[in-house]
């Protein structure tokens, strides 16, 4: 009998995979923080007898090389891998059985990258399930941009005939198993639901019904911003990862925070947006430890930048931490936790700003001398945005700053987390802003003049 556990990575949008049967497991696409890993298999009381890459990643660390060699697995990567460790390499067609009845078939998948494999499980001869990394994922595909810019439309054309390779290869019912796709920024869009198989996305995914060149076309059209940090990704996966330290940092205490912040470093805030918009260390950012931290954190800081986090427990500060890693932030510099006051050396050093929600944001601009600064993605604001804002992209703001007009600024993106990024850069660098806390459908309840795509009111 066989099983499948999901290791879900809701910071990065993506799973991981342990499947196996009585005795032995594979790991496909394992994050770096392998722990967790081997308490999964010691759970199932399994050994972990292979670690399988479907590709090499660029967005996040694998702990695919670290697991297999403090396992004794045998390492699985796809053969046309410019890896420079030793591994096993797989090619189209290759299988290693992995239990009694269990066998692993290695499907060559190229689009979201060029050496790309998809591996299916088979149990007695039986598909059982198809773990297809970023070719085929939940109502979409993976992103074709990510490794050349010159083979983005040849990869994009390959990502349509491995779609069609697994739906033509696999029976309607096995499960499709990905790992990008839930809210990742490899997937070229998000996934619509939590599980799906063959069969739903043969009827479902615009890989498998739309024909080659208008599935292209749309791809091309709506591909959006790369992580900058999606870079330094590959490099490091193609090299092999080195293990993590996931000790606690050095503590830092007010002095040296006003220190490291004189200096230019980085100090990051976990805290809530609601706690750090009361009071906080004056240029320090805020970076929810509940939200997309890595993505975000990893997206905006200049690459190698020493970071110190702050957060009101050291559970919080170790959460962080292990998010950080996956993304290639290996060691904060420095960490603090408890009260913001003893981070600033007493009460009457802590800055703040306000937070609203749209229905303020109509009253004050009858006044007509704030800014309205949106920071969504290109993307989200071809949707509509309101009328006389100013566009500045979250991950473009840091270098853009100087930009933003004069007056009191009043930010905005579409939930409000990414507002608070941009609140704490702005109130850093000494302007007057208020948080616009607020779906950006409160927007059109709160009567605010929105532009169209179209150019419609």
């Amino acid at each position: 009998m066989f099983f499948v556990d999901t290791l879900e990575f809701e910071g990065l949008g993506n799973r991981s995979y342990l499947t196996g049967g009585t005795h032995a497991a594979v790991v496909v696409d394992p994050p770096r923080d392998i722990d967790q890993v081997i308490a999964a298999a010691a759970r199932r009381g399994v050994r972990i007898a292979f670690v399988a890459e479907t590709h090499v990643h660029n967005d996040y660390v694998t702990g695919g090389l670290e697991l297999a060699r403090v396992t004794g697995a045998q390492y699985l990567v796809p053969a046309g891998a410019p890896v420079s460790f030793t591994r096993t390499p797989v090619a189209d067609g290759d299988t290693v059985t992995v239990d009694e009845g269990l066998v692993l078939r290695a499907i060559a998948t190229p689009g979201h990258t060029p050496h790309h494999i998809s591996y299916a499980l088979t149990e007695d001869g039986r598909g059982v399930a198809a773990f297809t990394g970023g070719s085929l994922l939940i109502g979409t595909v993976g992103r074709p941009d990510l490794v050349e810019p010159r083979l983005t439309e040849q990869l994009a054309r390959a990502q349509h005939a491995s779609a069609h390779r697994l739906a033509g290869e696999l029976d309607d019912e096995v499960p499709v198993l990905p790992t990008h796709g839930f809210g990742s920024f490899c997937s070229t869009s998000q996934a619509e639901g939590d599980a799906t198989t063959i069969g739903k996305e043969r009827e479902t995914n615009d890989a498998l019904t739309s024909d080659v060149d208008t599935f292209v076309t749309q791809i091309l059209a709506g591909l959006d911003d790369v992580p900058a940090y999606y870079a330094h990704m590959g490099p490091a996966n193609a090299a092999g990862p080195a293990p993590v330290d996931l000790t606690p940092p050095r503590h830092a205490d007010a002095e040296e925070i006003a220190s490291r912040l004189a200096a230019g470093e980085w100090v990051v805030d976990l805290r809530s947006r609601t706690a750090f918009a009361e009071g906080h260390v004056a240029g320090s950012y805020n970076f929810e430890g509940e939200g997309k931290l890595a993505t975000y954190l990893a997206w905006l800081i200049p690459w190698g930048k020493p970071v110190t986090l702050l957060a009101e427990t050291p559970e919080r500060i170790s959460a962080a931490q292990r998010e950080l890693v996956r993304v290639g932030i290996d060691r904060p510099a420095a960490a603090a936790t408890g009260d913001p006051a003893a981070w600033a050396r007493g009460s009457e050093q802590l800055a703040s700003f306000p937070r609203a929600r749209f229905a303020d944001l109509a009253d004050v601009r009858e006044r007509g001398d704030v800014v309205v600064l949106d920071v969504r993605r290109d993307s989200e604001r071809a949707g509509g945005y309101l009328d006389g804002s100013v566009h500045i992209p979250i991950h473009e703001l840091q270098s853009r700053i100087g930009e933003v007009p004069d007056g009191e600024v009043w930010v905005h993106c579409a939930g409000g987390m990414r507002a608070a990024i941009a609140a704490s850069l702005l109130d850093a660098a000494g302007r007057a802003v208020v948080a616009v806390d607020d779906g950006f459908d409160a927007a059109i309840d709160a009567g605010l003049a929105l532009t169209r795509p179209d150019g419609t009111d």
